[in-house]
């Protein structure tokens, strides 16, 4: 489903990723795991073209988009979700009009068939209809990413992105979010990318875990072969996450 050959990415001096090599099959929840400053979140940006490398390729279901113009980007991105941090709803916006944003913003659907497909989504993530009505503010931090990841689902895309989907959270909450992407996956099937530091969360819900270091995946694959890696920088990564935990 995404693609990355030899992505190079330099800001002044800075060089963030120099020669990304990554793909990421349909279907599967791959998480990319590193440091703070390791370059996930500038990974994140090409994938979805927010940025464009300095070199390189990003392919997105088979059409490679660093050349395209801005009218068709606009259209691949549709093709994905995006879950923030914080689930970043509008405060203003009750939890129905969050969910329906986009759906008012890119479509001419009427309200009755709106209201249809927000409560689908709104059901897949087990959330009943009485939270309609609700504002953020009255949600508990798992509720919000619920709605976070309805809103980000509700046009149907093949790609959801996950941006630090865990951190901040009690390990209650944390544990209800892993099972909120699971259960994403397998009942939308889609393609999950989850930008992460946390090696728990990651061990539950990756099916690969790319290992991004110093501007290049040093290590991909199953959690096993990650639990198993001989990398030095791996290893003490995992290392001192344990002893902190």
């Amino acid at each position: 489903m995404i693609q990355i050959v030899d992505l190079h990415k330099t800001f002044g001096d800075n060089k963030v990723l120099t020669g990304i090599n990554l793909t990421i099959p349909e279907g599967s929840t791959c998480v990319i795991l590193g440091g703070s400053g390791s370059g996930k979140t500038v990974l994140m940006k090409h994938m979805i073209g927010l940025l464009k490398p300095d070199q390189g390729r990003v392919i997105v279901d088979g059409q490679d988009i660093v050349p395209l113009g801005d009218a068709v980007m606009e259209q691949v991105r549709r093709k994905f979700g995006m879950v923030f941090q914080a689930a970043a709803l509008f405060d203003s916006m009750n939890v129905y009009q969050n969910v329906a944003f986009p759906l008012h913003e890119h479509t001419k659907l009427p309200e009755e068939k709106i209201h249809e497909i927000v409560r689908s989504k709104l059901d897949i993530m087990g959330l009943p209809p009485s939270v309609e009505s609700k504002f953020p503010a009255d949600l508990s931090g798992g509720m919000r990413k619920r709605v976070g990841l309805a809103r980000a689902v509700v046009m149907e895309p093949k790609i959801v992105l996950y941006d630090e989907p865990t951190t901040g959270l009690d390990p209650i909450t944390t544990d209800y979010v892993d099972e909120m992407i699971l259960a994403a996956q397998e009942k939308l099937k889609v393609t999950s990318v989850v930008i992460s530091h946390d090696i728990a969360s990651a061990f539950n819900v990756a099916d690969f875990i790319a290992f991004l270091s110093k501007g290049l995946i040093i290590e991909f694959g199953p959690p096993e072969q990650l639990r198993a890696s001989t990398n030095p920088v791996v290893q003490k990564f995992l290392q001192t996450w344990f002893e902190k935990n």
